[in-house]
Order: structure tokens, then sequence, then C-alpha cells
């Protein structure tokens, strides 16, 4: 991500930057992001010349990228998308999604989404997550090196861009939503200021949360979600 910033502005098309090793590892909210050798850890970016709540779309752009890549290495009906950004794979945590952007005056100059796939280890040590990690090869899965990996997930990436300007995020949303992980089950929402529990009804075209919960439906554009 830090090397995706730095050269952001003097690319000329998309570009993937792949670590085989990381020092300064995070993900959401600075959170730690433990990175053992043999795993995914990649930042695609690019000029999206577009708003940043259209920006913040693309982490369902990744995620059904990250599924389609993933399915082709393990069974497909192992793998949910949890929102807001992580896929599960028999219940555990094996990819996560980071985005970061920049620009001024309602437009987005670049935008990098980075990606972290537990490919070949699971990380030790994390002992504090709401969903524990798991692994490819954990699960079952084959095994497969990051650069054959990313090789996929990147043509899965384009395809999605692809369906994103002929069809809209209304039909990227209802991709994600076809493999969402407990859709129409209770969960828990937690923001910075409440926890909120209702039942899973959607997301909105604007990417947000919705549960039905005893006082109506709740509308929630960022939080940890648990189950």
């Amino acid at each position: 991500m830090a090397e995706a910033a730095r050269l952001a502005l003097t690319l000329e098309q998309p570009t993937w930057i792949m670590a085989r090793t990381q020092t300064a590892a995070r993900g959401r909210r600075g959170r730690p992001w433990i990175v053992p050798a043999g795993n995914l850890n990649t930042t695609l970016v690019f000029k999206p010349g577009c708003s940043p709540a259209d920006a913040a779309k693309r982490s369902f752009l990744a995620a059904n990228a990250l599924q389609a890549a993933l399915a082709i290495y393990v069974q497909p009906e192992k793998l949910a998308l949890k929102w807001p950004n992580d896929v599960l794979l028999s219940g555990g945590k094996v990819a996560g999604i980071l985005l970061e952007s920049s620009g001024q005056g309602g437009v987005v100059d670049w935008l990098s989404i980075g990606i972290g796939v537990n490919l070949a280890h699971t990380p030790d040590g994390v002992t504090d997550a709401a969903f524990a990690p798991t692994s490819l090869r954990a699960a079952g899965g084959w095994d497969v090196v990051p650069e054959d990996f990313l090789s996929v997930l990147a043509d899965a990436y384009a395809t999605q861009e692809e369906k994103l300007r002929t069809i809209g995020f209304a039909g990227i949303r209802d991709d994600w939503l076809s493999k969402a992980a407990r859709l129409g089950e209770v969960i828990t929402a937690r923001t910075a200021r409440e926890e909120i529990t209702g039942l899973f009804e959607t997301v909105d075209l604007d990417g947000n949360l919705v549960l039905q919960t005893a006082q109506g439906p709740r509308v929630i554009p960022a939080a940890d979600v648990y189950f």
C-alpha cells in the first residue's frame, strides 16, 4: 500500500504490486496484519476517475473477484463473503481487503485496493480476531504460489470492472449478495458508538449494510460484523 501511494500519480495504467515479504503490514483501522511467507500480499492501484463513494464500492468488486479466484482451488460452497471486506473459508478468515485513496474536488485521483490472502499458511498468534484466520491449504484447497494466484485474481478483477461498466453496481451487488455470509440471519454490527443487532436484510446500492431491528431498519455505512 505504501509503494502504491508512492507510485500512484506516475502510473499510466492499472498496476498490481506484490510484496513477497512485508515488515509493516496493516489491516483496517491500523490493525496489524500478520504475513507469513507463501501468502499473497498485493495491491492494485489505478485512477478510477470517480467520486469517493463510487471508489469505495470497489471493495465489493474485489470480494467477488477473490471468491471467483479462490473457487478454482477449493470447493466454492466453502466460501462466503462477509460485509464489508472479508472472505471466509469454512467459517475462518482467509482474505481481507483494504482500500485507500487520494483526491480532492469530489474526484478520486487514485485508488489502491490492498488484498491479503492466506494461501499456504495460517497466521500464528491471532487471538483477538472476530473470525479466526485460516488458509487455503488448511481448508484442503490446492497448493498455489502467490504469483499464480495473482494472475487468476487479476483476470477476475478485470472481469468485475467490465461488469461494473456494462451493468452497473446493482449487478455487482447482486453477485455479492448471492455469496454473502449470514444473509437473512441475525448478526451484530459494532460501530465506534454502538452495537446493533438485527436481521441481515441486504446491502443497499450505496454499499451500506441494512439490518432489520426491533426499532425498524438501520442503514450502517461502516462497522465490524459479528455472528
